[in-house]
């Protein structure tokens, strides 16, 4: 009886060892071992737990076995992509929402599970956003990569960096007189500050990857042959994660593979059991260093060769 009286002050109330001694006319050291006691007896039970759909058991193991500096994974049904990219950006928000400090710079690449991530954020440090790729126009997507970030920068305050040019040119000349334009080379020019990116996975493969699905026929075999697995906000890596140097590359409008490389933390939301290898090129390559998930993505991760 007195053990569950000192645990409920303790547990419950919120009481310390010395306000439960006074109380009790107790010493602090037999406070403590009755609270141990009532532990070891089963008295008390303690359950940690996350609000809302996150498996945080799974989540630690995923982080362990592909060394993560940050994974959530979701418990959410993966048969609706609708409904897994509203609740994997959910998560993202709240990630970002716990681990961003003002004295970050916050790099966003255009993904719709960004986007959707975007959409979920209500509250974040005063921070810089900045844009890392340019917009890739889609049928059925209304978002670009510049209202992602002005929407991200809008509910953090702080300034957006962000340019209107497409992720990918005709020519590797038109990229270049591109990214000499001012708005674009002011955002480039901002890459190397970013401390913490967010950005999607895709697959090199049909539908899953909006990259993939917007290249020529012609192109997306000369990439697959040059053994192309997995592209990170445009950057195309093999399957040991290796940047693969190609014509699509010296198109493109956005972060290079070496710049991806130093930024602090890369937080990849990835949905779709079909972007198992992918997911692991990025992690492999160093390209990706913390995941935003679902569990059955999450179990074949682990379930496969580690990176």
């Amino acid at each position: 009886m007195l053990s569950a009286s000192v645990a409920r002050r303790y547990y419950l109330d919120g009481r310390s060892k010395v306000e439960i001694a006074e109380e009790f006319e107790l010493s602090r050291f037999k406070v403590a071992r009755l609270l141990d006691d009532a532990r070891a007896s089963g008295l008390v039970r303690i359950e940690i737990g996350h609000p809302g759909t996150v498996d945080v058991d799974l989540s630690g193991r995923l982080m362990t076995a592909l060394g993560l500096k940050h994974c959530v994974v979701t418990d959410t049904p993966d048969d609706h992509p609708e409904s897994l990219r509203e609740h994997l950006g959910a998560a993202a928000a709240d990630l970002l929402t716990e681990i961003i400090t003002p004295d970050d710079v916050l790099g966003l690449s255009w993904a719709r599970s960004v986007s959707a991530m975007a959409a979920a954020l209500h509250r974040l440090a005063t921070v810089p956003v900045v844009q890392l790729t340019g917009a890739l126009a889609r049928p059925g997507v209304d978002d670009s990569s510049i209202e992602v970030v002005r929407d991200v920068a809008r509910v953090a305050g702080g300034p957006a960096y962000f340019f209107y040019a497409p992720m990918a040119v005709p020519d590797a000349t038109t990229a270049q007189a591109l990214r000499r334009q001012p708005e674009v080379a002011q955002a480039f020019s901002r890459i190397d500050t970013v401390t913490c990116a967010v950005a999607g996975v895709g697959a090199w493969t049909p539908e899953q990857s909006t990259l993939y699905d917007a290249t020529s026929e012609a192109e997306r075999r000369e990439l697959a042959r040059q053994g192309v697995c997995a592209e990170i906000s445009g950057v195309l890596v093999d399957s040991d994660g290796a940047p693969v140097p190609s014509s699509l590359t010296e198109r493109m409008i956005g972060i290079t593979a070496e710049q991806m490389r130093t930024v602090p933390e890369v937080i990849a939301i990835v949905y779709g059991t079909a972007k198992v290898e992918a997911v692991l090129a990025a992690v492999r390559g160093g390209m990706v260093d913390s995941l935003v998930t679902h569990s059955t993505l999450a179990e074949a991760l682990i379930s496969a060769p580690g990176p």
